[in-house]
């Protein structure tokens, strides 16, 4: 039977191959552009230094994944190719929440006990992308001041880009990075915008979803199908006088839980108290998810969910490459200037105008 390793470097390493030259000829990245970002940008370097664990090399190795230059996503499938046979062998939790739940307080509490147990750490922490300036904070690494001092702790901040679902562009490459460095556990710490965050569950092998007491979050978790997704539920800021409510809080997402998911389940998702600022409830967190990880992998499911995310990595990469090919398609932009200038002007409906970009885009790839 052909391993996860395998199957990623033969099926989703020619796919990643395929889809390079593809993109490089569509978006006519001439050869002379793609050397001279090979003279900048060194591939083998970049591979032998995610290896050897080089934090700086980590770095430009995702900086390199994210970047959305045309010579620069070349050279990122040949470094993706390259690290995917050293992947799949860590532990991937998605944690997601509202803002303000205190996502960052918990995992560095959940982190330290982590490095604590002997565990290599990474975290990719989502900052949400201004619609206006395209720009990100990034602070999330300044409120983990204490985990990111660890040896064995490497926390990304990235940046969403205007990518729904709570996560990065790169989410996925990301942690193939992390995972041929050797790191044996990811957590990913999403954005918490609210009713597109269940994306971040496609890319984990556990699920977890942090509230608050008060906040609503048992009616708002089934809205937006948060519950349905979620392999642990935590009431996080469970301490001082907001102990009480915190508690009936689990109790009402717990029935809630019941309510979204069947009880013939494999894994009834524990809804639980905690308190990050105060180090209470992280251990029992992590037995869950230890529980969890267990579950999966005895009754076949875990083998089955990576099997699946790797086709959702595939379509969202196909989605990814068409959006590109259409955005610089020649005969798209000439089109697009005379159907905004329409739309404006109100001389065309919606409608009849995306018709006409598809139409001019249709051209070229028919």
């Amino acid at each position: 039977m052909v391993n996860d390793n395998e199957y990623l470097e033969h099926h989703l390493g020619s796919l990643l191959t395929t889809a390079g030259t593809d993109l490089g000829e569509q978006t006519a990245v001439a050869p002379e552009v793609v050397k001279r970002a090979r003279r900048r940008i060194d591939v083998d370097e970049l591979f032998t230094g995610v290896r050897q664990c080089n934090r700086t090399l980590m770095s430009r190795a995702i900086t390199l994944l994210e970047s959305t230059a045309p010579a620069h996503r070349v050279l990122a499938q040949e470094l993706l190719v390259k690290l995917l046979p050293f992947s799949g062998n860590a532990l991937r939790v998605g944690i997601t929440g509202v803002p303000g739940v205190g996502k960052s307080t918990f995992i560095e509490a959940l982190g330290m006990k982590l490095i604590a147990d002997g565990h290599k750490l990474a975290v990719l922490a989502i900052d949400p992308s201004s619609t206006k300036t395209r720009g990100s904070i990034l602070g999330d690494k300044t409120r983990m001041a204490k985990l990111a001092r660890e040896d064995n702790a490497f926390i990304r901040p990235s940046p969403s880009a205007g990518t729904l679902g709570g996560v990065a562009k790169a989410t996925r490459e990301s942690m193939v990075v992390f995972e041929a460095a050797g790191f044996d556990v990811i957590l990913v710490e999403t954005v918490g915008v609210g009713q597109s965050e269940v994306a971040v569950s496609q890319m984990v092998d556990c699920f977890t979803f942090l509230a608050l007491a008060g906040a609503g979050d048992q009616l708002q978790g089934i809205k937006k199908g948060v519950l349905e997704m979620a392999d642990l539920v935590a009431i996080n800021k469970a301490d001082g006088s907001n102990l009480k409510n915190a508690k009936r809080a689990a109790r009402e997402l717990a029935a809630a839980m019941r309510m979204v998911r069947p009880e013939d389940s494999l894994w009834h998702p524990p809804t639980i108290t905690m308190s990050a600022v105060e180090h209470e409830g992280i251990e029992e967190f992590w037995t869950h998810v230890t529980e969890h990880h267990t579950a999966m992998l005895e009754s076949g499911k875990f083998e089955h969910n990576r099997r699946e995310q790797q086709v959702q990595w595939m379509w969202s990469m196909v989605h990814e490459t068409l959006l590109q090919r259409l955005n610089t398609d020649p005969d798209v932009v000439e089109t697009r200037k005379l159907v905004e200038s329409q739309l404006r002007e109100a001389q065309i409906t919606p409608t009849l105008a995306a018709e006409r970009i598809l139409s001019a885009f249709d051209k070229n790839n028919t």
